[in-house]
């Protein structure tokens, strides 16, 4: 993990603090990396003072387990995971062997499964699908301040 230093008037500059890690893609990965996001937002805390509250580390680990989970399902090959504390915000990025965009369905209340892009769009603050000549690169950002009367994260 990248630490962050401070100014002189104790504030925390603006080098990104973040981890990066591989994931093994069978039936555990999905769980695995919820726990890496808790704990890397619980150091985050503890070590940099950055501010994490309960909706936030919710709210990340809601989008990790939706990006993982159509990593799994949908690309063959290696899952790399990365999270970030950038500019205000957590942004998490998987990165996958497809280079198929993904594509969020219709709004349909009565469709079973296939929500998680929709909840991710939702959540976020930004979003967005780079292809890349290995595969596919989707990156959300989930706000650090509790904006929670947005409708956004």
């Amino acid at each position: 993990m990248e630490s962050s230093d401070r100014d002189r008037a104790g504030a925390p500059s603006t080098h990104p603090i973040a981890t990066a890690v591989p994931l093994a893609g069978g039936n555990s990965c999905i769980a695995e990396a919820r726990h890496l996001a808790a704990d890397f937002l619980t150091r985050v805390q503890a070590d940099q003072d950055v501010v994490v509250s309960t909706r936030v580390m919710d709210l990340t680990q809601l989008v990790v387990s939706e990006l993982v989970t159509n990593a799994r399902k949908y690309a063959p090959g290696p899952i790399f995971m990365e999270l970030r504390i950038a500019e205000a915000t957590v942004e998490v990025t998987v990165r996958d062997s497809r280079r198929t965009r993904p594509v969020a369905c219709a709004v349909d209340p009565l469709r079973i499964g296939r929500h998680g892009l929709e909840i991710v769009m939702a959540v976020a603050r930004n979003f967005q699908v780079h292809v890349e000549p290995s595969g596919k690169r989707v990156t959300a950002h989930i706000a650090l301040a509790d904006d929670s009367g947005s409708g956004r994260g």
